[in-house]
């Protein structure tokens, strides 16, 4: 949901509950009110006008006892002389805020109210008024009373009259505790209302805010272990995803700065390691000819070359360290040229038999590979993938007699090169990680070995860059296959 959609709903709230919540109170106070008069002031089937018209209540309530007191002065007037009969009557009355005053030849002679109103007695209608046509009834505002009055003669042919004094004070409290009812229901609501819709709002804007709050403090500590889940209104929502997806980048880039960082420990560690047995060698033959051991023209040789072989050894491992910066910043110089497969491997073959042999170490060649084939690859980044996977495969050879067979194949869409070794091989547990930076199977790192641990990982490298794929098969004992493919050129034909 919007956050403008929430706003209107919360007005409609504001303005529509307490006036649909008023109304209903109205009315079950109300009716609640028009049940009370009907009990207390013996009124039928009340309504609303009964309710709003004191008058109207005032008379309707007295009405039986007003018929019953005009019977008898019809019948008996002489009864309005009998106190009993007086009292009962004003007894009755007394029950709805009522009382009897009689009143004979300008004399009060009997009055029903233990408080004297001497002003309202004074202002009774006299004899034979009918002025009002509330059942003979007549409101006297200024003492907030309905006079009802029922004219009687006596047997000795004297006039009187019986008033029913009704006080409207009674019906009134009927409304104020109605109006006080509906005070109370109206604050009742506007309460009810304001903390359901604080509720909705904190659910909807304040919980998410708070949570971002705490999401932007904990990053600002350097914690980037938690999750922020998308709720409340639509903008919030979409900021709390966003603020997922930056806390997630931000975890990666911090786990790559220390995977970074631990892998260039790792690798000034082995280059440190691996520089140190040639610079070693370099320093006792350099030594040796200094102090005249190599006294014969045959050991001048072997010590000359021995030091040419460890700086030759030192300049790879530089090369190797310098490439794997390029590699870490995916700046390797690439030349992309077609190269003519057969041609190409051929010559890599040649140097490679020269080398090996100066080795001891055998040489297979097979090329099955038509002559017209061509691929589209950098020739100078290709050769170092062959020199790498060579050079991993003479550090771990164990034969007697050695040989590395080289087999370069036509398969379909591919031409694929294998190099195959008779060496120790390797283990199950290590083949799906000897392409990984760093990842060395000798772990306890003979100088015999050497080696940074980034060989194969800058082989598999360079064939992606190449849009190929490079796989190893290996027995223990037996000896390691390595492949790689190259995609081969095709020329598409202009369409005509």
């Amino acid at each position: 949901m919007k956050l403008k959609t929430r706003i209107t709903i919360s007005f409609l709230v504001v303005v529509l509950i307490p006036i649909i919540f008023t109304g209903a109170a109205l009315m079950v106070f109300s009716q609640y009110q028009l049940n009370a008069i009907e009990k207390r002031y013996g009124i039928e089937n009340a309504t609303y006008e009964n309710l709003s018209n004191t008058t109207q209540i005032l008379s309707g309530m007295t009405t039986q006892i007003f018929n019953d007191l005009q019977e008898q002065a019809e019948e008996d007037p002489s009864f309005f002389e009998n106190k009993e009969y007086l009292d009962t009557i004003n007894t009755e009355l007394k029950d709805k805020d009522s009382y009897l005053v009689v009143r004979k030849e300008g004399q009060i002679v009997y009055c029903g109210s233990e408080e004297e109103e001497p002003e309202l007695i004074q202002d009774l209608p006299a004899y034979a008024n009918y002025s009002t046509g509330l059942d003979g009834g007549v409101y006297m505002g200024s003492h907030q009373a309905l006079v009802k009055q029922v004219d009687f003669v006596s047997d000795d042919e004297e006039t009187g009259s019986a008033f029913i004094v009704s006080s409207a004070l009674g019906s009134m409290l009927q409304l104020d505790t109605l109006a006080k009812n509906m005070i109370i229901a109206v604050i009742l609501i506007l309460i009810f209302t304001g903390f359901l819709l604080g509720i909705w709002i904190y659910r909807g804007i304040l919980a998410p805010l708070n949570k971002l709050k705490v999401a932007t403090q904990n990053i600002k500590e350097g914690n980037l272990d938690f999750t922020i889940e998308g709720e409340g209104v639509e903008e919030i929502n979409g900021l709390c995803l966003d603020f997922e997806e930056m806390r997630k980048r931000l975890k990666e880039n911090a786990e790559e700065k220390l995977e970074y960082d631990k892998e260039n420990k790792e690798l000034i560690s082995n280059i440190s390691h691996d520089l140190k047995t040639p610079i070693t060698a370099v320093k006792g033959y350099v030594e040796g000819i200094m102090d005249g051991v190599a006294d014969t023209q045959e050991k001048m040789d072997k010590y000359i070359k021995t030091i040419y072989n460890k700086a030759n050894e030192m300049d790879r491992l530089i090369n190797e360290l310098t490439f794997y910066s390029k590699i870490d910043t995916n700046r390797i110089p690439y030349t992309f040229s077609k190269i003519h497969v057969t041609e190409y491997f051929d010559d890599c073959a040649e140097d490679l038999e020269l080398e090996l042999e100066a080795k001891g170490v055998g040489l297979g060649y097979y090329n099955y590979v038509d002559q017209d084939v061509v691929v589209i690859a950098d020739a100078e980044q290709i050769k170092r993938v062959i020199n790498n996977i060579v050079s991993n495969s003479l550090k771990y050879m164990n034969k007697t007699k050695c040989y590395i067979n080289i087999r370069v194949k036509d398969v379909g869409d591919f031409i694929q090169v294998e190099i195959e070794d008779n060496g120790k091989g390797i283990c199950p547990k290590d083949i799906s990680c000897i392409f990984d930076r760093f990842y060395r199977t000798d772990t306890s790192r003979n100088s015999a070995m050497g080696g940074s641990g980034i060989g194969l990982s800058i082989v598999r490298k360079i064939i992606e860059d190449h849009g190929g794929k490079v796989w190893a098969t290996s027995k223990e004992n037996t000896g390691t296959v390595m492949y790689f493919v190259l995609r081969k050129y095709q020329e598409v034909p202009a369409s005509e």
